[in-house]
């Protein structure tokens, strides 16, 4: 169903996120990480990515998103990302980030809570059980982030049977990040808390602009 705003790309988006970089071990991806048909002969490991992403501003006003990316994938003769799973909180999200570049979203409700003593509680949930749970508190100084530090920084995904690779550009302030009480449902979302992060990262006050995908060819 079509939501009541339809906002093509560009998208220039802001907010905050914790963004967790791990290598996650190739059995651990093709058993819990949720990859298409289409992901798995692709899939060729290295780093990976979670991210939880506050995003005050988009083309679709604020929402926020739980994503799973596995690591590096060769699809249409291209290197890239890819993503394989992702929640956000609007329906509006949803549809745009399907027909715009071909991302898999689906609908949860968000919840982030700050305690008094510098933690953050955050939970995404379905159907009111929570699949996600885990406190999160940043650290240490300031610095600057931008994706110009990873030259060639690509997403690439399905739609319709059509690759879309899409070049975001992003840059914010970060913060190293400790977590602790971590849960989750490998039912719902890829359970990665037993796997040792390289890098854990708060991003504050981030600008992102998600462009007009190029469409691939290719196997």
């Amino acid at each position: 169903m079509t939501p009541s705003l339809v906002a093509p790309p560009p998208w220039n988006l802001t907010g905050n996120g914790l963004i967790l970089v791990a290598h996650f071990p190739e059995s651990f991806v093709r058993q819990q990480g949720f990859l298409a048909d289409y992901q798995r002969p692709a899939y060729r490991g290295w780093l990976g990515a979670v991210m939880l992403v506050d995003y005050h501003t988009s083309g679709v006003g604020p929402y926020r998103e739980l994503l799973f990316i596995p690591g590096f994938f060769r699809l249409g003769w291209k290197w890239g990302f890819s993503i394989s799973k992702i929640y956000v909180s609007t329906r509006e999200s949803v549809w745009n980030g399907v027909e715009n570049w071909g991302i898999p979203k689906e609908e949860a409700d968000f919840s982030l809570i700050p305690q008094r003593d510098g933690w953050t509680w955050y939970r995404v949930s379905r159907d009111g059980a929570n699949f996600l749970e885990l406190r999160a508190r940043p650290r240490g100084p300031r610095f600057p982030i931008t994706t110009r530090l990873l030259p060639g920084f690509k997403v690439i995904q399905q739609r319709r049977n059509k690759l879309l690779m899409t070049s975001p550009e992003a840059e914010g302030k970060a913060r190293l990040v400790s977590l602790r009480d971590i849960h989750i449902n490998p039912a719902r979302f890829p359970d990665w808390s037993g796997i040792q992060p390289r890098l854990v990262l708060a991003v504050e006050d981030f600008r992102m602009t998600f462009p007009l995908p190029v469409e691939l060819s290719g196997p």
